[in-house]
């Protein structure tokens, strides 16, 4: 499907590979897809860890929380070991750690047994996280390079919705997600195991496709960057686009490290470097992990059943592969920057109906949260309104700027330290919100993403600069 948009939609180069191309990003974008769903599974266990391992709501609250971890130590290390030993090498690598993690936290029969697979988990899902969109950003072309990179925004949430499928299937299966399914085990655990399966065909893709052509040249295989760069788009163009890489490097073409972040005549971190921390932490800041994360608690804690909250976060999934289609439509067109200012635009005032209506709640007898038909009606539309908004932009433009903002040189470090940022973000919302749950309740903590998704409408206008169209060898730090 994506070969026929593109090859229909853009001018046609006269030896440019389009379909190898296409099928090279699809495989990065599998890493995307089990990012997704490692994310997005945990949201149906919560009742059988509470079961299994006697958690209390801390305990719970960090048991979600420890894959994130893990994502930042994994994204910190990912853009560094990816320059060391290449973006393909790495995603093989985390490719085994989502299979390990899957398997050892559906088995795990003690809670620090879980925690160990879910951090595993994390380094996979950091890993992929930033490397996956930069492999595909340094292979394709500009003119349709951001519609390919949002392609994992898309795999992210398809991962997600999948998850979320999994979880209602598996545990109405069984009646409950604590309840016994197959081989005498709790539906929570094939909840993780499930997710072997793509985790073992992202491993077997990798083995098939090259490495970075960029990264080739920062290493000094220019012979093996010129084959490579031949496949994707023929003798002619290779040997300008190798030329060109070899010019963008050629001041300072020592192999990268953490100290290129700073600027030679200041000594201090590059202004490029805090756009990019700046970036990834909104798009934490706005809240939108407690919706994946914690779906199914949130809308059981305003009166819906187990299976209807499940059911309501698959609604959620697929709404949000729908707006992902609307930044793929429109990226390469309108440009990253619009997309950022709308979507922050949009969430603020979804945010704000959401924490209206919770606001006008009622706690009951149980201490849980009730809503009346109008205000649940409304809590739930503003949800999902918000959850479009971000999956048109922040979700998969962020992504996208993080994989291309960066100069060639120092592409690998700066994405570790803003990965490692943004899964710091995601650690800090996830393991807050029960806590906000207990003390200021939904309508004060949602009061608190509003009020960073309006902050983020003026961090865009000032300091976020257009990438769109621009090859990678024109970036500057």
């Amino acid at each position: 499907m994506n070969n026929i948009v593109l090859e229909s939609t853009l001018p046609a180069r006269q030896e440019e590979n389009t379909r190898l191309i296409v099928q090279i990003s699809c495989v990065a974008t599998l890493g995307g897809f089990l990012f997704g769903f490692d994310s997005g599974v945990i949201n149906g266990t919560v009742e059988g860890l509470k079961t299994a391992f006697h958690s209390s709501d801390t305990a719970i609250g960090f048991e979600v929380a420890s894959v994130l971890l893990g994502c930042a130590l994994g994204a910190f290390f990912a853009g560094r070991e990816a320059d060391r030993w290449g973006r393909r090498a790495v995603l093989i690598i985390s490719s085994v750690l989502f299979l390990l993690s899957a398997m050892g936290a559906g088995s795990a029969a003690a809670a620090w047994f879980f925690v160990a697979a879910r951090i595993v988990g994390g380094f996979a899902v950091g890993a992929a996280s930033v490397i996956a969109p930069a492999y595909i950003a340094e292979v394709a072309p500009a003119r349709y390079r951001g519609r390919l990179a949002t392609v994992q925004q898309i795999a992210i949430i398809s991962g997600l919705f999948c998850a979320f499928l999994s979880n209602y299937l598996l545990a109405k299966a069984a009646g409950a997600s604590t309840d016994v399914l197959w081989l005498d085990q709790a539906a929570w655990r094939w909840m993780f195991w499930v997710q072997v399966l793509p985790s073992s065909l992202f491993f077997v893709s990798l083995l098939f496709i090259p490495e970075s052509p960029r990264y080739l040249v920062v290493r000094k295989r220019d012979s093996d960057a010129a084959k490579v760069l031949s496949r994707l788009y023929g003798d002619g163009e290779a040997q300008t686009k190798l030329a060109d890489i070899r010019a963008s490097l050629a001041q300072d073409r020592h192999r990268p490290r953490l100290s290129d972040l700073l600027d030679k005549a200041s000594g201090k971190i590059r202004p490029i470097v805090w756009v990019g921390i700046g970036l990834a932490t909104f798009q934490q800041l706005v809240g939108i992990n407690v919706v994946f994360y914690y779906g199914a608690v949130l809308w059981q804690a305003v009166g819906f059943s187990e299976s209807d909250a499940l059911l309501t976060n698959v609604l959620s999934g697929a709404l949000s592969i729908g707006a992902c289609f609307i930044a793929v439509m429109l990226i390469d067109k309108v440009g990253r920057k619009p997309l950022l200012w709308v979507g922050s635009l949009g969430m603020a005032v979804s945010l704000i109906l959401v924490t209206v209506a919770f606001a006008n709640g009622s706690v009951d007898a149980h201490g849980k949260l009730a809503l009346s038909h109008a205000m649940g009606t409304l809590a739930l539309i503003a949800a999902n309104i918000y959850v479009i908004f971000f999956n048109m932009s922040w979700g998969p433009v962020m992504w996208v700027m993080l994989g291309e903002m960066f100069p060639n040189q120092i592409r690998g470090s700066g994405l570790a330290v803003a990965g490692a940022a943004q899964w710091t973000s995601n650690f800090a919302i996830t393991v807050t919100f029960p806590i906000l749950l207990a003390s200021i309740g939904l309508a004060g903590a949602y009061g608190l993403y509003a009020a960073a998704a309006i902050v983020s409408v003026f961090f865009v206008r000032r300091y976020v600069h257009e990438t769109r169209g621009k090859e990678l060898e024109q970036m500057e730090g």
